[in-house]
């Protein structure tokens, strides 16, 4: 009898912890997410942790000017690309980079790393930039979670109401 009851709350144990794990996995503050899309012959794949704007004044605070940010939250955003690629003029070669940005008032450095794999940019390591090109970031409508987008012409990092696009050939 003993055997059973063990068994039973062993069981509804078991079941319980999944049922918090799927719940609390379902209502994360930045999910995963990731766009991928055709530019040319190249599939260009980014993945990312999406946080929310909650009221908080996110340029020049949260995220500060002049550092360099993991463009997403939590784990460091990845930028894949299967075939070379030009960025605004310059060429990245095929491969997965981990993609950071140096924000600044007007002008925006973006940075392809080696090093893919990383939490935040806590690790980031300038000597295993692959790429850095400068673009200039645009007014936008509110986007109160960051979302990136991939068109024929490159792609676009968007929250708050800031825009920022990335040229690619």
């Amino acid at each position: 009898m003993k055997t059973k009851n063990l068994l039973k709350h062993t069981a509804m144990f078991v079941c319980a912890m999944l049922f918090a794990t799927l719940t609390y996995a379902q209502d994360k503050p930045s999910p995963r997410d990731s766009v991928s899309a055709k530019i040319g012959e190249a599939t260009i794949t980014i993945n990312y942790g999406s946080p929310s704007v909650k009221g908080r004044k996110i340029w020049g605070e949260l995220v500060p000017y002049d550092k360099v940010w993991r463009t997403g939250a939590n784990e460091a955003t990845t930028f894949t690309t299967d075939k070379d690629i030009m960025v605004e003029g310059k060429k990245l070669a095929a491969g997965t980079y981990g993609f950071f940005a140096i924000p600044t008032t007007g002008s925006w450095t973006i940075i392809f790393n080696k090093t893919a794999k990383q939490w935040g940019a806590f690790k980031y390591n300038e000597s295993q930039d692959e790429l850095r090109v400068t673009v200039k970031p645009i007014k936008s409508a509110m986007n109160e979670r960051l979302v990136y987008k991939i068109n024929s012409k490159g792609f676009t990092l968007s929250w708050d109401k800031v825009t920022v696009p990335v040229k690619i050939k």
